[in-house]
């Protein structure tokens, strides 16, 4: 995969006096099925998460509060997204190195993944990872 198979998705946003309200549908507003949910927070000031890859999963990151910045690498090219709303989020396809960092005061980062978790899916070593990049 490359960087071009990322997409930041807009989520339904059901607007409210009372609060809003957005959603989250497998093969409706995401290109998966979901298979595991899990959420970051408490990220000490100055620590990152990730830095590994996956080789088969995908991932939709959303900040449910406050921000962070989720750091993408194809073996190529690098970019980040600055990740802040509740109502869009980060659509990231398999084998692609993830690194979030920045992490503001009271963060807290959903991610629904099309897998359930397996070791053997990560791809933890940096420079193994560019290699099967080639």
């Amino acid at each position: 995969m490359t960087l071009s198979d990322v997409q930041i998705i807009d989520l339904p946003k059901i607007l409210d006096r009372r609060g809003n309200l957005s959603i989250i549908e497998e093969f409706k507003n995401i290109p998966f099925k979901i298979e595991r949910t899990y959420w970051i927070y408490d990220v000490p000031g100055g620590e990152a998460r990730g830095g590994h890859a996956y080789k088969e999963n995908q991932e939709f990151i959303v900040a449910l509060s406050g921000s962070f910045d989720v750091i993408l690498d194809d073996g190529n090219e690098k970019k980040t997204f600055s990740l802040n709303r509740s109502y869009y989020g980060l659509y990231v396809p398999k084998g692609l190195w993830r690194e979030m960092n920045n992490f503001s005061t009271n963060s807290l980062a959903l991610v629904l993944a099309s897998t359930p978790y397996d070791e053997m899916d990560y791809i933890r070593d940096y420079e193994l990872f560019k290699k099967e990049q080639l």
